[in-house]
């Protein structure tokens, strides 16, 4: 079951360097929201908070609220490991397993998890190699190694093997910035239709694909070089692009900083 997603006042720290403050949004069930903004603005940061990955990072931290339906993450008491079993990631370049098939890499995370039963596990790859729409193209070469596969298929097993283990939610960190044009079709037609399952926020530098895909923007800025990252504008993803409130937004959007 897709989850709803609040920031409120999130702060996220690099040792002493802060890298994003005081970010507040709120992401709906079965939606996508894209994060744009400069490099360096801090929207991988945000990202990496969603599922305490960022605290991976030694000396890395935040701080402020950030619940899925209601539970607050970061918490003492909560079991990080299960944050992250309900939340999938997709990163910037396809990274299938190398040394797996195609089958392996798709169940990989199920294993992981402790399912053994052939059956169930042949039925969760068809299911998610058919939701990725690579199905048809892999169905008779299962065994071959995943890193065989063209830029776009591998991303697309790499969404798979995400969905799988059935996350709640997916964050995907710019998913289409190493594939061509049709590879990237493909990837954002496969976005909108996991939204009917998934709540999916995505990093893209690409204002076309974020106008494309996502039901709302939110625009992150800095106004200079070290200064925390921060979030300007948040708001349906039309209105952000023909009407925006800020200005730093528009001069964005149309090509004039950033």
């Amino acid at each position: 079951m897709a989850k709803r997603i609040e920031a409120h006042n999130v702060t996220a720290y690099y040792g002493a360097f802060k890298a994003i403050e005081d970010v507040s949004l709120t992401v709906q069930p079965r939606s996508v929201v894209a994060l744009i903004g400069p490099s360096g603005c801090g929207k991988s940061t945000f990202l990496r908070s969603v599922n305490r990955m960022h605290e991976v990072i030694p000396g890395a931290r935040v701080e402020g609220r950030l619940t899925i339906d209601d539970q607050d993450i970061y918490q003492r008491d909560v079991d990080v490991t299960a944050v992250r079993r309900t939340i999938g990631m997709v990163f910037q370049r396809p990274n299938p397993f190398p040394t797996m098939s195609i089958y392996d890499n798709v169940v990989a995370g199920l294993r992981l998890n402790g399912v053994r039963k052939k059956s169930t596990l042949d039925d969760a790859c068809e299911k998610a190699l058919r939701r990725a729409n690579l199905w048809e193209e892999v169905r008779n070469r299962l065994s071959r190694p995943g890193a065989g596969l063209s830029g776009g298929q591998q991303q697309r097993l790499c969404i798979a093997r995400t969905i799988a283990v059935q996350p709640q939610v997916v964050l995907m960190d710019e998913p289409c910035s190493a594939l061509d044009p049709i590879s990237t079709l493909a990837i954002e037609d496969l976005i909108v239709e996991l939204k009917n399952d998934y709540t999916i926020i995505i990093v893209t530098h690409n204002m076309q694909q974020a106008a494309r895909v996502s039901d709302r923007t939110a625009f992150f800025s800095i106004e200079k070089t070290g200064d925390p990252g921060r979030l300007i504008e948040y708001d349906v993803t039309s209105k952000i692009f023909t009407n925006p409130a800020e200005k730093r937004t528009e001069d964005y959007i149309t090509g004039r900083f950033g």
